[in-house]
This record gives structure tokens, sequence and C-alpha cells, in this order.
């Protein structure tokens, strides 16, 4: 398609459209004198210091850790396994109801109460709680747990379901 001879170009259309009607000057708005010259850093400040607020929670609150756990299954067993390095048997509380797995305990810092000062503090020490739903039946009362090296392995039986049968429709 061919453009007529009057039609104005698309950088044509744009430049008037910055044009000063009256002078013909290129219209440039001018920065008023008490707007900060790096916006983008007061922006960034503004972000930094509204997320330091939200970052002001009570580290006296009592909220249970998370426990993390691996769930697989073989052919004929249910396999959870959590690592709880530092966890004595006695601290540990393992139960099942309903297909619900829990697995809750406390891991105590021995030496917490003779600390002038942390540097770095990335381990968790305190009560933790993990639920799981288990994603196949079980059997409640085929279950094994063995705590070895720092690592609560839970084995289950599964239950054994039946094939499908198929419903002939009349």
């Amino acid at each position: 398609m061919a453009r007529k001879q009057d039609e104005m170009s698309l950088d044509d259309e744009l430049a008037a459209a910055f044009m000063d009607d009256n002078s013909g000057d290129m219209l440039v708005e001018e920065e008023p004198v008490d707007t900060p010259v790096d916006t983008q850093n007061a922006v960034t400040e503004q972000i930094y210091e509204e997320e330091v607020a939200d970052d002001d929670w009570d580290e006296d609150e009592d909220i249970p850790g998370q426990l993390a756990v691996d769930v697989y299954e073989t052919a004929d067993k249910l396999i959870i396994k959590a690592r709880t390095a530092g966890i004595e048997r006695k601290d540990l509380d393992v139960s099942i109801s309903d297909n619900i797995l829990t697995i809750s305990g406390v891991l105590s810092g021995s030496e917490d109460d003779k600390v002038v000062q942390w540097h770095i503090q990335e381990c968790y020490w305190g009560e933790f709680s993990r639920t799981i739903a288990l994603p196949v039946q079980v059997k409640e009362d085929g279950v094994e747990a063995v705590l070895k090296d720092g690592v609560l392995t839970v084995s289950f039986e599964k239950e054994k379901t039946e094939a499908k049968k198929r419903i002939l429709v009349n």
C-alpha cells in the first residue's frame, strides 16, 4: 500500500506531538528544583525501609520449626525419612491416627545459656513438628521406626488394595 504525499510519517507525527505550536521548539519538561535527582535510589530506600519494618518480628514467639522429610514407596512399603541429627530418642514423639503421621520433638542447644553474643545462628533449636497425610493406605499395626545416625526412618506396610473390578452396565 503506497503512502499518499500529504500523509505524515510516524516519526513526523511523534515529533509534532512534542512541538510547541507557537514557536516550533521541542517541548521539554523542566525538573522541579526540589525533586531528588536520583529518584531510583529514593524509591529503593523506601522499599528497603518497608521490608525492614516487615522483618520486625517477635523473636520470643513460640512457633514450632518444620521438620524436612522424604516420603517414598517401594512395592510393599511406604517410607518416611527425616533428618533428626542431635535429637535424642526420648525427645521424639512419633504417632499415627487415621492415616496421618505426626513427628514432633525438641532439639535443645546445650550451650545456649552461656552465649554472650551470637555472630551467626542458622541451626534451629527448640520444638519442631511435622504432620503428614500419608499418600497411600497403610497398616497402622505394621510400622517400624528406627533412629540411626541422625536419620529417623518410619516404614509402614502398605494395605493391599484389590484390583479394579469392571462393572457391567445394563
